[in-house]
């Protein structure tokens, strides 16, 4: 056997054991690394509370996190494009990249509601285009299921100190808060505007972000296409706080 053989054999053990050795640790840390990855999402969707949660997101425990979602949260539903309710799916098991692929009458969608004190909160979930990448967010709505009690966003590649401030820019989010999602043109869900150059009707838009132009609009045309989405639900809920069951 010569030199140049001995390598390849031990080259091709090497491959062998280390396949071995990643597809072990993988599934060691595979249910962690899920577990992580549910409290992560729903961190991010009591981000959008904001204020209304008593206690900052930053500072609740991941135990809290779960207590929170299983004592308040439990009348989460799942839910489809004409309002109704899908039975037996948990809302937190739905992922919106996955959903975007399928025929808009066969996905499904999050609402969450978050009760407290004898108030409650709706919150929707949305999935959209940055510049780059992919972007979402949360949106919480107020017990009248038209002033927006809050958001969350986050990005999967948009530029630091630009598109990025979606997440970053704390007090940028924070203009969302008071804007009405209802039009009381039409009583349809029209969202919220981000406009360009400052926001025109205090109502329903909030500023525009300096140097991210496109990912700004990417955050109005995903609003204003999971509104549209929601509708159904959301006129529900309005009318009566009701929900069907499909």
């Amino acid at each position: 056997m010569n030199e140049n053989t001995k390598t390849l054999i031990f080259v091709a053990i090497m491959c062998v054991v280390v396949a071995a050795l990643l597809a072990g640790l993988r599934g060691v840390t595979y249910e962690t690394a899920i577990e992580n990855e549910k409290i992560f999402n729903q961190r991010a969707i009591l981000l959008a509370l904001g204020d209304n949660l008593p206690t900052p997101v930053d500072a609740l425990s991941d135990e809290e996190v779960q207590n929170i979602f299983q004592e308040q949260m439990k009348s989460s539903v799942a839910v489809d494009v004409e309002g109704e309710v899908i039975g037996d799916i948990n809302p937190l098991e739905i992922r919106l990249d996955e959903e975007r692929k399928k025929d808009l009458s066969e996905r499904k969608f999050p609402l969450f509601v978050y009760e407290n004190s004898g108030e409650k909160f709706y919150i929707i979930s949305m999935r959209g285009n940055g510049l780059w990448d992919e972007i979402w967010g949360n949106m919480a709505l107020e017990s009248d299921v038209a002033t927006v009690a809050g958001v969350s966003f986050d990005h999967a590649g948009e530029t630091p100190g630009l598109g990025a401030e979606i997440k970053d820019n704390k007090n940028w989010v924070n203009q969302f808060s008071g804007r009405s999602v209802l039009s009381d043109y039409n009583g349809k869900y029209t969202g919220v505007i981000v406009r360009k150059g400052g926001a025109k009707d205090k109502k329903y838009e909030v500023d525009g972000l300096s140097g991210a132009t496109v990912t700004a609009d990417g955050v109005t045309d995903m609003i204003q296409q999971y509104m549209s989405y929601y509708e159904p639900t959301l006129q529900k809920l309005k009318a009566d706080g009701k929900l069907g069951m499909k």
